[in-house]
């Protein structure tokens, strides 16, 4: 059974958006009359996750500030220790993150690589906390830029380990690091869509309505072609 696009983007957006199991948006759906199985739910987050992911990068592009917010979180999967390299800009941003087994200059430098690259321009101040490692990239890779290390000044990026927490909790842990890496890349470019600054309430331009009336205050549509609308 096929299903309309603005069911399967009311599931996944709500998925990444919410604290909801794939079996609370399958009882979600069901309320509304419609029936889809976890299974069926799961499949669409992952296909359309990274398709959501993606579209987000092409569209920020450049338009990061260019002040930028740098840390490492430690997580575990299947009991060993990986670490959650996260970046974002001055107005709370995600920019990159990124799953890697170690915590030194070497994933520092193979992270940061990666974000300029995927940026495409210089950043002016670079704010980390006390790890070394951070000196020795900023020695090497970013002459030009500010280099502030102090933990305090780092709590914005702190805030945005919460939902990494939040949802490794509701899922009973990760259980690969490629699910992780695609379950978290999707949910935080998803998050920044969904922020004032990010979409400046464009979103209010783009409703239409469904074809499920009793979803009509909260789907919207997609596509693969015009994902990038809506990110």
């Amino acid at each position: 059974m096929g299903y309309p696009k603005s069911v399967i983007g009311f599931a996944v957006r709500y998925y990444f958006r919410y604290k909801l199991s794939l079996r609370d948006l399958s009882e979600l759906l069901l309320d509304r009359g419609i029936e889809v199985s976890y299974e069926a739910i799961r499949n669409w987050i992952n296909v359309w996750g990274v398709v959501y992911a993606q579209a987000r990068r092409k569209r920020k592009g450049s338009t990061y500030r260019d002040k930028w917010h740098v840390d490492e979180v430690r997580v575990v999967i299947k009991g060993q220790v990986f670490w959650l390299w996260r970046l974002i800009d001055a107005d709370g941003q995600e920019i990159e993150i990124l799953l890697q087994k170690h915590r030194n200059a070497n994933s520092a430098t193979r992270f940061l690589k990666k974000t300029l690259k995927l940026v495409g321009k210089a950043l002016r101040v670079m704010v980390t906390d006390k790890l070394r490692s951070y000196g020795k990239v900023h020695r090497t890779l970013m002459k030009s830029s500010e280099h502030k290390s102090h933990k305090r000044l780092n709590n914005l990026i702190e805030e945005s380990h919460q939902p990494t927490r939040e949802k490794e909790r509701q899922i009973r842990k990760f259980k690969s690091v490629t699910s992780a890496q695609k379950l978290l890349s999707s949910m935080d470019y998803r998050n920044n869509f969904l922020k004032i600054t990010a979409h400046r309430l464009t979103l209010l331009n783009n409703l239409t309505v469904p074809r499920y009336p009793s979803l009509q205050s909260s789907i919207i549509y997609f596509s693969a072609s015009n994902a990038s609308h809506f990110f």
